[in-house]
């Protein structure tokens, strides 16, 4: 079996593989290999042409969630038709009946260049502290990297509310006094909580000092486990690091079952991988642990958000036991609130001040131009989104926005532009690649009902959030299938989505907005935001709404 540490770029047959990057090729053109395909491909590359069984497989590849040997079948059929492999006559991974599957040659692994050797020294370095092996086992789990290609969905809510929430997390930690004798520990938590790309590696840094000396210290593991999921929630790095983050997360509280900040900080590192059920499992078990955490409560209430239960979201948000303004980026969870339930007054007072009080920070320079967006006001959410893209906050969701806009007053090449400045952010993602599809014509029928397929079996796996349905739908869509994708915009909104206005307004959707059936999805979709109020309390909306 090859270790990860030896897993750079290889040769199957014909075929070669950056694992790095992520990449398989043939005669120098990309296939698409992406997501859970990428991953099962990894798995079998890293043991040679040895069989490996279906339990094998869902253990290293699908873990934690729960598939059955039928998934695998559907999921290698998938990787088969990516590497135009033929299952009657294999070229590159053969069934073997009752016991599973082998490549049918043994991957030439070549020396990695200089430059992948440099890229990849953090990644080690970051290894070799506490919980490396756990690491090295889970770096080839799928979930990890298909998280990172779904939670880029632009066709969502913000995944942002809920990480300016851990940010402020940070702030608050930075505030709490290190144990006497470690300044270090006071450093590395003051340099988290500024919430920015540099800061968070020098935080990073100094945990690492400190676990040099102290391998098992809980409040450095905690540390480095959060700038660990800052690095990919917040900075575009790799999503190998949420899986650190996790194992970092998981060393205290198998020794600390009772620690509820470690609860919370695996929560955050499942959240950045997609996990949402997880994630929320996590905070709700830190505030079992605690019921006076403010923080995971404004967390969970992030999650209850995307999972559709926006008035147990109101009801986080508003039942804080401390100080709301030691949770910074409440207010904008709060206009998202009461933005989904349908108080849009409410909600654009609060954007528009987070907006204004907080040019730095990525998050509310992208609610308040999405927001107006989303509002149909067009003309002042591009000067909004102008301003945005000057503060020096680059992120995926103001690209695909400058993209919707562009789609919206007819500017097809400015679209194309803005997906491509997407896909170089966050190559590693689904949706601007998709998109940029869209956008340029060039995802073929074929290709689109493809990716649409491969999607559909890692979201029906449980990955993702209900929210990345769209995306699926967008390809169904592509792929001439009218019917299948209201399907899919119908899953959607049956595991949680609530966005009415984005499905009413976004260009991308304007030829499924023509289906006769498409103002039955709207409605159902209305239907269950009307439950939803009705389970607000009066007196909380009034105070909410009331104006100044």
């Amino acid at each position: 079996m090859t270790s990860d540490s030896e897993m750079r770029q290889c040769r199957l047959d014909d075929i070669d593989i950056d694992v790095q990057r992520q990449r398989v090729e043939r005669d120098g053109r990309d296939l698409e290999v992406t997501g859970l395909s990428f991953q099962l491909l990894r798995y079998l590359l890293a043991q040679g042409n040895r069989v490996v069984g279906f339990d094998e497989l869902i253990e290293h590849v699908w873990a934690p969630a729960v598939v059955n040997e039928e998934t695998v079948t559907q999921r290698i059929k998938l990787l088969r038709q990516a590497l135009g492999d033929d299952s009657r006559r294999p070229r590159y991974i053969r069934s073997v009946r009752g016991q599973g599957y082998q490549l049918c040659a043994v991957p030439q692994w070549h020396p990695p260049s200089q430059a992948t050797r440099d890229a990849s020294a953090d990644v080690e370095h970051a290894g070799s502290k506490p919980g490396a092996a756990a690491n090295q086992r889970q770096g080839s789990r799928a979930p990890v990297a298909l998280a990172m290609v779904l939670l880029l969905t632009a066709v969502v809510g913000l995944l942002a509310y809920w990480w300016a929430g851990e940010s402020s997390t940070q702030s608050a930690d930075a505030k709490r006094p290190a144990p006497e004798g470690n300044p270090l520990l006071e450093r590395a938590a003051y340099y988290a909580g500024i919430g920015q790309r540099d800061d968070n590696e020098r935080a990073i840094a100094l945990y690492q000092q400190v676990l040099k000396d102290s391998p098992h210290d809980a409040q450095a593991l905690l540390g480095l486990s959060r700038a660990y999921s800052a690095r990919v929630c917040l900075f575009n790095f790799p999503p190998e690091w949420a899986v650190q983050a996790e194992e970092l997360a998981s060393t205290v509280i198998r020794v600390q079952p009772d620690n509820g900040p470690a609860h919370a900080a695996r929560g955050y590192a499942y959240d950045c991988r997609g996990g949402i059920d997880q994630a929320l499992q996590g905070y709700e078990r830190a505030l079992q642990l605690d019921p006076a955490d403010d923080k995971s409560r404004a967390s969970a209430g992030y999650l209850y958000e995307r999972k559709g239960r926006l008035a147990d979201a109101l009801n986080a948000n508003t039942g804080l036991h401390g100080d709301p303004a030691r949770v910074r980026f409440l207010q904008l969870q709060l206009a998202s609130n009461l933005d989904l339930l349908g108080y849009p007054q409410a909600a654009d007072a609060r954007y528009r001040r987070s907006f204004e009080l907080y040019p730095d920070n990525v998050f509310s320079n992208i609610a308040w131009p999405r927001f107006l967006f989303r509002q149909g006001r067009l003309s002042e959410a591009q000067a909004a989104l102008d301003e945005a893209m000057q503060r020096g906050t680059a992120h995926v969701e103001l690209f695909l926005l400058q993209a919707e806009l562009a789609l919206s007053r007819g500017d097809r090449q400015a679209a194309q532009a803005a997906c491509r400045d997407a896909v170089q952010l966050r190559p590693q993602a689904s949706l601007p690649g998709t998109l940029l599809g869209l956008a340029d014509d060039s995802l073929g029928p074929i290709q689109a009902r493809s990716r649409a397929d491969a999607l559909a079996v890692d979201l029906a796996a449980g990955a993702g959030y209900p929210s990345d349905w769209l995306e699926v739908a967008l390809l169904h869509q592509a792929a001439s299938e009218p019917a299948q994708a209201l399907a899919d915009v119908q899953r959607a909104i049956a595991g949680g989505y609530r966005d009415a206005a984005y499905l009413q307004v976004s260009p991308w959707f304007a030829e499924l907005r023509r289906d006769p059936g498409y103002a039955a999805v709207i409605d159902a979709l209305q239907r269950a935001l009307v439950a939803e109020r009705a389970r607000v309390a009066p007196a909380t909306i009034a105070k909410l709404t009331a104006t100044p």
